[in-house]
């Protein structure tokens, strides 16, 4: 069994602490990615802006877009981003750069593009961030709080969130009653729920209120079933870590450019992996 006393947390990136609001994204580092000469037309389609990865699969897949003058409805067929030419609709249309954003969320706020009811979202944060389509990595609850990945790089997001990726992410909870050892055990040994086992990773306390998780399950409410199904609810959940990238350096409620590196570690994580083309992302929402 896995020992449950404390573990470091997952090395994150190193980002200026102490900053002012003036100084911040003046600091912090500028995306720098840049496309590829070739990449799969699903993605040229999704940079573009006209829909989300899983929106342009449909819309190449219903014949509205062609390279070069003729319909193609395979997705995955590779394009030269100098040289073809990608039209939707008869208009021809751009890829963007890929951007690749830190966001600390803060309470109160929905990972919606939009609200019907005009809650703040997480978007209404990003002052300053390059004019692109941002789409959310993942989900975190209105008072969940911490970090979230937001990006235009729908292929990358699509492969995150795969559950054969098995990223992992660390959360920070407190909970109305204390907690002792057996908590811990039982945590590392599985959670029977009704959608499977929902087994942590790692799991330590810091105190009797406070615990620190690791789980690499990206399915609807994950760790707030595990507590309830423990007797315990939660006061507080705050997502310290997604794979090795921490928040560390940046207020809630601000936001900073990945840098190169934990762009690189992210790619990492899913280069290994097996294609997941086909496959169902899982939810990727954790509250």
């Amino acid at each position: 069994m896995p020992n449950p006393a404390r573990k470091p947390l997952p090395p994150g990136a190193q980002t200026p602490q102490n900053i002012s609001p003036q100084q911040e994204h003046k600091t912090w580092p500028k995306p720098s990615s840049t496309l590829p000469e070739k990449i799969r037309l699903v993605r040229y389609v999704a940079l573009s802006g006209v829909a989300s990865r899983r929106g342009a699969v449909k819309l190449i897949k219903n014949g509205l877009v062609t390279v070069n003058g003729i319909v193609v409805r395979e997705p995955w067929l590779y394009v030269d981003t100098e040289k073809d030419i990608v039209t939707f609709k008869d208009k021809r249309i751009y890829p963007e750069k890929p951007v690749y954003i830190l966001l600390n969320k803060p309470k109160n706020t929905i990972c919606t593009l939009k609200d019907p009811e005009g809650r703040r979202t997480v978007l209404e944060l990003l002052q300053g961030a390059p004019p692109v389509r941002l789409y959310p990595i993942g989900r975190l609850d209105r008072n969940t709080t911490g970090i979230l990945l937001l990006t235009n790089d729908g292929e990358l997001a699509h492969k995150l969130l795969h559950p054969r990726t098995k990223v992992p992410r660390t959360y920070r909870l407190s909970t109305v009653k204390p907690m002792n050892t057996e908590v811990v055990d039982k945590l590392l040994r599985g959670i029977p729920l009704a959608d499977g086992v929902a087994q942590a990773d790692e799991a330590y306390l810091e105190d009797s209120y406070t615990l620190v998780l690791t789980i690499h399950l990206g399915r609807k409410h994950i760790v707030r079933r595990m507590m309830e199904h423990l007797g315990y609810r939660i006061k507080s959940l705050d997502r310290i870590a997604f794979g090795p990238i921490t928040r560390k350096g940046v207020p809630r409620g601000k936001w900073r450019f990945l840098t190169p590196q934990e762009i690189g570690w992210l790619k990492m994580l899913t280069s290994s992996k097996k294609s997941h083309k086909n496959a169902d992302t899982d939810q990727g929402y954790t509250r």
